[in-house]
């Protein structure tokens, strides 16, 4: 599966921005999604995932409420709605594919996840 993510840029504090991931590969159907971010000197964390049916869901207690994964499997595509952003969710964005296919749920360990995009970076001003 090789991944491209978009739709990164610059917001105020309380915007909205929306992530992109477009996948190539016949696999992508049948593997969870997952967003991770890394901020300057920080480790890379999880922020969001979902399942290869797009039946369940899973977001960082920091971005719950706020944040919307979605996925499109015909179009081999998932999402990342990005509302009421604050100045500390600036980090580059990375979407990434889990390892291993059909898993019934998220995992949350980017160890678990084998193939990543190239990162986005989103920056919010307060």
């Amino acid at each position: 599966v090789q991944l491209q993510a978009s739709g990164g840029g610059l917001v105020q504090a309380g915007g909205s921005l929306r992530l992109a991931c477009a996948a190539s590969g016949r696999t992508f159907s049948t593997v969870a999604m997952g967003w991770f971010r890394q901020a300057p000197g920080k480790e890379r964390e999880f922020v969001s995932g979902i399942t290869w049916s797009g039946g369940s869901t899973y977001y960082a207690d920091s971005v719950k409420g706020r944040f919307t994964i979605s996925r499109d499997n015909a179009k081999a595509t998932v999402t990342l709605q990005m509302n009421s952003l604050k100045p500390e969710d600036t980090a580059v964005y990375y979407c990434a594919a889990d390892r291993f296919s059909l898993r019934r749920s998220v995992v949350t360990s980017h160890r678990e996840y084998f193939y990543w995009g190239q990162g986005t970076l989103v920056t919010v001003s307060s």
